[in-house]
């Protein structure tokens, strides 16, 4: 909490500090659209430097940079249409709650409910972030339109006039000598920004994984729910000793906290009030838990040790509960909200494996996109699946945190450039790109145009398809 005021007030001095700047240099500000434009001239030596000195290596660079783009637009494209597909054809924006379109400002996973999907998003991340991504991005674009002669006029910072905490970096080409320039030529410096950031998102994995694997210690297992059945309504008899004959009857009967046992069959299942409100009755079956150890001692979800066993990866847990049998008493430590919780509970039998030790707990792997399990292949995670690592300090975690936000924020940048769209370096990519397979500038425009509608409306369909999710 203490860091957290910290950051605020380095927000808040940043907002004034750059405040004042824009109020001092308001005679140097070029004003376009909602931003302010400061203008420079620091870097272009060294934009011209390597632009001059390296063009053999830029122009095979030039290649594998439009090829790039081409893979990074086709990805962008598929997302958003699965994105698309998804908010039409089921209840997604429901189960999340969150805009579909939700802007990467400081705090955000906390201001949209994703705490358990993201990390924290300080504004120290936020502010190191967007200068590396800005940076390296805009110094390529400009390296790339030196090299095939392009002059750069200057460079500099473009601040958001209504909140200058948001603000990016740009280098100003001659544009006439851009236009003028080889359709390939353009392509090349247009996709040359997207290609530094992929460069950096690179770099910047190879440093989270080093970072992880010096600093982080497998200590336990992490479970994410205890084992569970789908039964029929009609098949439950009775909900805490209760007789029961409806699903309202089950409701009305349940304990607002705590564990309700239930009987269907001749088998008796767990459930919360909660759980058991939230179900979808219509298709007449609910989930529930089995009447098993874990759910029972309710214990933490990350186990530790095992009667004075330690636990930190998969094969130690089924190893040390295939040693003991159906009935006997173990002692657990398990992690809850950061603390050590010890319980003693009895194993039972498992229900599908006679004679085994049953605990009772589940590993559920959520199902992926195309484009989620494409970078994880080029992304492995460092983390082994189901493992719970402890940062050897405080700072570790910190720092970890920040080499991930450096790496998602470049490849988010660089997916997000690519998107054929106008105002986008994607857009004129695009463009560019039909007028070279058709012959025809006049086809090229409209087909630009047409996109970038078409673009707009999905994205407009999104938002009120997430509107509509609340009545």
């Amino acid at each position: 909490m203490n860091f957290v005021i910290f950051d605020i007030t380095l927000l808040v001095l940043f907002v004034l500090a750059a405040s004042v700047f824009l109020y001092v240099k308001r005679s140097n500000l070029k004003k376009e659209g909602s931003l302010f434009l400061y203008k420079t001239q620091w870097g272009i030596k060294l934009i011209n430097y390597v632009g001059e000195k390296y063009q053999r290596t830029l122009k095979f660079l030039s290649y594998v940079s439009i090829t790039l783009g081409y893979f990074l637009m086709a990805g962008m494209v598929f997302l958003m249409g699965q994105s698309v597909y998804l908010y039409l054809t089921t209840e997604i924006a429901k189960t999340i709650k969150t805009p579909p379109i939700a802007p990467l400002i400081p705090y955000f996973p906390k201001l949209f409910g994703l705490q358990s999907f993201f990390p924290p998003f300080y504004f120290v991340y936020f502010i190191v972030a967007i200068i590396i991504v800005a940076t390296v991005h805009e110094f390529s674009h400009g390296i790339f339109a030196r090299r095939f002669g392009i002059k750069i006029k200057s460079t500099g910072f473009a601040f958001f006039k209504y909140f200058p905490a948001f603000f990016g970096a740009f280098v100003e080409q001659n544009d006439k000598q851009m236009e003028k320039a080889k359709k390939f030529e353009q392509m090349a410096v247009l996709s040359s920004g997207v290609f530094a950031n992929i460069l950096v998102t690179v770099l910047f994995y190879f440093i989270l994984f080093g970072f992880f694997f010096l600093t982080f210690i497998p200590v336990g297992v992490q479970f994410n729910t205890y084992a569970y059945s789908v039964i029929d309504v009609g098949d439950i008899s009775s909900i805490n000793g209760i007789p029961i004959d409806s699903y309202d009857g089950i409701l009305n009967s349940a304990n607002e906290t705590g564990l309700n046992k239930l009987i269907a069959g001749n088998k008796s299942y767990i459930g919360t009030k909660d759980i058991l409100s939230e179900q979808q009755v219509h298709v007449g079956q609910i989930l529930v838990y089995e009447d098993a150890p874990a759910v029972n001692a309710q214990i933490g979800m990350v186990i530790t040790n095992i009667n004075g066993v330690k636990i930190n990866n998969l094969e130690s847990l089924q190893e040390e509960l295939n040693s003991y049998s159906p009935g006997e008493s173990i002692q657990i430590s398990t992690l809850k909200e950061g603390e050590v919780f010890e319980d003693v509970i009895v194993l039972k039998e498992n229900p599908e494996k006679k004679g085994v030790a049953w605990l009772g707990i589940g590993f559920y792997e959520s199902s992926q996109g195309k484009i989620s399990k494409l970078v994880l292949k080029i992304f492995p995670s460092y983390k082994k699946p189901f493992v719970y690592y402890k940062p050897v300090n405080e700072i570790s975690l910190f720092v970890k945190d920040f080499l991930w936000w450096i790496f998602i924020v470049n490849l988010l940048v660089a997916l997000l450039n690519m998107l054929p769209l106008g105002i986008l370096d994607g857009g004129r990519f695009f463009y560019l790109t039909i007028w070279g397979l058709t012959g025809s500038e006049k086809f090229a425009k409209k087909s630009f145009v047409v996109v970038t509608y078409l673009i707009l409306l999905l994205f407009l369909t999104l938002i009120l398809k997430w509107l509509f999710s609340f009545f």
